[in-house]
């Protein structure tokens, strides 16, 4: 019982990932290539775990976030941290906002573009964040994954049992083709999440420790964890059978556009529980994709303000707090409107673009949080297990080849 009341930086987790990389990435997966690539979002999972479980790990044993495990190292690692979100967190955003922007024109049919629904959007994640901040995510985090959870699960059942009459389950998939291997890196960069999700939810572990007034044990913070991460495993294969047995099954053209994406979204739950669900799926996915938008709104100064204030110490008070975590909010908002604006051709190519920065950034954070663990002297009884360093290790292999080779197929061959 007291894990159950524990729960909240999971779901935040949860909240963040379930978004870009499974109603839009896991459904292109299924709907283009049937199950053949379950495969890549099984490794994505399996690779990446230890060192999402890092950030919780290290929360667990010090009380404090792993850019405390940063500061360690060196100054040098905070600011390659630092450099690092701030290479990608406009794109991650952008993407983010077409979905979402994508999926209310489809549900309010007002005849908004995306643009300026991500002008209204982002104007009221800011808004509510400025006077809600933790409590308000923490709260309206557990309804919308609830809500997702139930309809996804619903559709996935129902479209099940009307998929044995399919006899081909599997599409071609060549990596003589340059498509096809752009797009399994993509799915891959976001699979389960980006990485910088780890350092996002050893904040959230901190600030809900603060807020329940308990640190949280070791088991009690990967209980939290575990939770968040393998449901967004098990839904991330729910969308990819989704779009094998629906729109695949009726061999339908993905759209590039972001309302034309969102309406063939919809359809694979509207084919499956009935046209009566189109209200209740279409807010679902909009409510979950906002949940998103606001997460990593809000998780991008959460994160940076206390990278600032280790790099700068002079200014650490409250009121360069407050002040930094308005800026890096209003700034994150300006920029990811300025990407779609003059960046954005289609919603395809604006998630690829971002899952795939994300994917190349993701050796050098693994390398910084494996390097935390193993380098800053942790009590023993808070170090993994041997075979989850050697996870770890071949992790930390596979991206940073995988990496390489992506950046030679792509510019060299």
């Amino acid at each position: 019982m007291n894990r159950l009341k524990n729960l909240g930086p999971g779901l935040l987790y949860a909240g963040a990932a379930i978004g870009v990389s499974h109603l839009v990435q896991s459904t292109r997966a299924g709907a283009m290539f049937g199950f053949t690539l379950i495969w890549a979002i099984l490794l994505a999972h399996l690779i990446k775990y230890p060192f999402f479980e890092f950030g919780s790990r290290y929360v667990a044993a010090t009380g404090k976030s792993i850019l405390h495990g940063y500061q360690k190292l060196g100054k040098w690692a905070l600011i390659l941290f630092g450099l690092l979100t701030l290479s990608t967190m406009f794109t991650i955003e952008a993407a983010i906002l077409a979905v979402t922007s994508g999926l209310a024109e489809n549900l309010f049919e007002l005849g908004v573009s995306v643009l300026e629904w991500s002008a209204i959007i982002l104007m009221f994640c800011t808004a509510l964040l400025l006077t809600g901040r933790f409590s308000l995510l923490d709260n309206l985090i557990k309804i919308i994954i609830l809500i997702l959870s139930i309809t996804t699960i619903a559709a996935f059942a129902t479209s099940v049992t009307g998929a044995f009459n399919q006899t081909n389950y599997f599409g071609a998939f060549s990596w003589s083709d340059s498509a096809n291997v752009f797009f399994l890196i993509a799915l891959m960069g976001w699979m389960p999440a980006p990485l910088d999700i780890s350092v996002w939810q050893s904040v959230w572990t901190v600030a809900n420790n603060r807020k329940t007034k308990k640190k949280a044990n070791l088991k009690e913070t990967l209980f939290d964890f575990k939770i968040g991460f393998f449901g967004t495993l098990t839904l991330a294969i729910m969308f990819l059978s989704l779009g094998a047995f629906v729109l695949s099954n009726q061999g339908v053209e993905l759209s590039t556009s972001a309302v034309g994406f969102s309406k063939q979204l919809i359809s694979v739950y509207t084919n499956s529980l009935g046209s009566w669900s189109f209200y209740i799926i279409s807010i679902a996915a909009l409510t979950t994709m906002f949940s998103t938008a606001i997460t990593c709104l809000d998780a991008f100064p959460r994160v940076l303000r206390p990278t600032f204030k280790m790099l700068f110490t002079k200014y650490d008070n409250k009121r360069f707090n407050k002040k930094i975590y308005t800026s890096i909010l209003i700034a994150t908002s300006a920029g990811s409107f300025l990407v779609i604006m003059f960046f954005m051709k289609n919603m395809e190519d604006m998630v690829d673009l971002a899952t795939t920065l994300s994917f190349l950034t993701t050796p050098i954070l693994a390398w910084l949080n494996y390097q935390v663990i193993f380098k800053t002297d942790l009590q023993e009884e808070y170090l993994p297990s041997t075979k989850m360093k050697k996870l770890a290790q071949v992790g930390l292999v596979f991206l940073t080849g995988f990496a390489l080779f992506y950046v030679y197929y792509r510019f060299l061959s």
